[in-house]
Formats: structure tokens, sequence, C-alpha cells
């Protein structure tokens, strides 16, 4: 009797665990858990054209964080068929936006990475919403520092509507500040059906309505920065911010000519009050 009223109960316990519903809450808490990290966790946010894309690849170079766009971590987890990818391509599929919190389930599981956690991250362009800078606070990703580049709308309007493309080899030039070269490259670069002055008005009317509640959120870590001068000078001042976030992050170095020794005192000259 014994033995068949253990089966009973084994039997039992298999069956409950079976049906057990499987939520991305639990994906969330192991997010949220390891989202802390060593690196730097940075934002950068700017209007269409503003040159976030420029300054995001010196970031990237000089101080190795991973460069991540949302767009990006959509492609890459569709293609890998995991759990969220797969979510998130039913609404692909059928014509409808991603959901804001599928979207940050995503961003939250890539900070959450090995890799993020040891290079730190940087993010591009989002969130792109207060209710997304939220959510991704809620599961638990730090940001150290928000660069905001700030750009009057009359030049990126200039920007955009100038830039042409190279179908062949991907390359962008600009018909003012950067054009092609005369022959059969400036014969076959193309404009995208976008880059018109009417649209890319509509896309900054939507990038203004939801950038100052974002601002807002970040304040205390923001750095705003003219982007309306050379790329180089911009970076510069880029650099600067980051520089003095990475100097905040570094841990405390024992002062000069002393040593630590048992108990965590200190030999030589001891540590300023």
């Amino acid at each position: 009797m014994a033995i068949l009223r253990n089966l009973l109960v084994l039997s039992l316990a298999i069956s409950v665990n079976a049906w057990a519903p499987v939520s991305r809450a639990v994906t969330r808490s192991k997010v949220t858990q390891s989202a802390s990290s060593a690196g730097m966790g940075i934002i950068i946010a700017g209007a269409p054209a503003s040159g976030k894309g420029t300054q995001c690849e010196r970031i990237k170079e000089d101080y190795g964080v991973v460069h991540l766009s949302t767009g990006d971590l959509l492609r890459a987890a569709v293609a890998a068929k995991s759990p969220l990818g797969m979510e998130a391509k039913d609404y692909m599929d059928s014509g409808k936006l991603v959901p804001d919190q599928l979207v940050i389930d995503l961003v939250a599981e890539k900070l959450a990475s090995e890799e993020c956690a040891k290079c730190g991250w940087l993010l591009d362009g989002f969130p792109r919403t207060r209710a997304q800078a939220e959510a991704l606070a809620a599961q638990g990703a730090k940001v150290d520092c928000f660069v905001s580049l700030e750009v009057p709308d009359e030049a990126l309007v200039e920007r955009v509507v100038g830039r042409r493309t190279d179908p062949v080899t991907g390359k962008i030039y600009h018909t003012k500040f950067d054009p092609p070269p005369a022959g059969e490259i400036a014969d076959r670069v193309t404009q995208r059906s976008d880059d018109t002055e009417e649209k890319v008005r509509v896309r900054l009317d939507q990038f203004k309505t939801n950038v100052a509640a974002v601002s807002d959120f970040y304040s205390g870590v923001m750095t705003v920065l003219n982007g309306n001068q050379a790329k180089d000078v911009v970076y510069g001042q880029v650099k600067g911010a980051l520089d003095k976030v990475k100097a905040s992050k570094a841990p405390a170095s024992a002062p000069a000519n002393s040593k630590v020794v048992a108990g965590n005192t200190w030999e030589g000259h001891p540590p300023s009050a």
C-alpha cells in the first residue's frame, strides 16, 4: 500500500508541473536579478538625422560597449526562433506593431547577457516614450548616461532631404555635405521614398511628442549637447560626458604609498576622511 501511495503522490506532482502556466514574468524576474553590471549603461537620443548613428559608432569603438537597436534585436530573435522572437514574428507576420512590453522584454533579455554585463551597453534611440522608459527601469536596467543631441528642425530637414544611398555599396552620401563621386556612382545613387521634407516633418512631430517625457525621466543622468556642430566636435563633448561617468564608476583606489593589511587597516598614509 505504501508503494502505491508514493506512486500516486509522484503522479500527481508530475501532472501539476506539466500544466503549470509558463509566463514571461519568470523571465523578467531573472533579468531584473542579473541586470546590474560594472559596464556603463548609455542611451543616446535625438531626432531623425541628428547624428546618433555616427556618434554610436565612435562610442562603441572607444568604450567597447554593446550597441543595441530594437530593430536588430527583433530580427535576431526571430532568426534564432527564440520564444520571444516567435511571439514577435506572429505580430510582424500579421502586419501588427510589436507591443511595447515584448520589445522591453527583448531589450532586458539582452541587457542581462554576460556580454552586456561585462562590457556595458548603448541603446540607440530607445526608449522612445516615458512608458517604455518606466518599463525598462522596472526590468532592472540602470542607465548611467542619457545623451540628448539637439539639432534645429531646418538643419534636420536639410540633412534628410539631401541624403542619397549607393544601392551597390550601401554607402550614404549627401548632395551638399558629402556628394557622391561624379560619374557612375553619382548616376546610380537613390533617395529613400520617406526622405522628403513633408515626411521628415511628420517624423519630427512624432519625436517631439514623446521626447520631453523621456528626457524628464532621465533628467538625473542627462547630458544635452548641440548636435548642430562638426561631428568630431560633438563627439569630443560626448566623450567628455562619458569619461566622467566612467571615472565615477571606477572602484576607489588605495592611497599612494599605502597598502592594505589584515583587518582592512592601512599602513603608510591613512586615507582621507
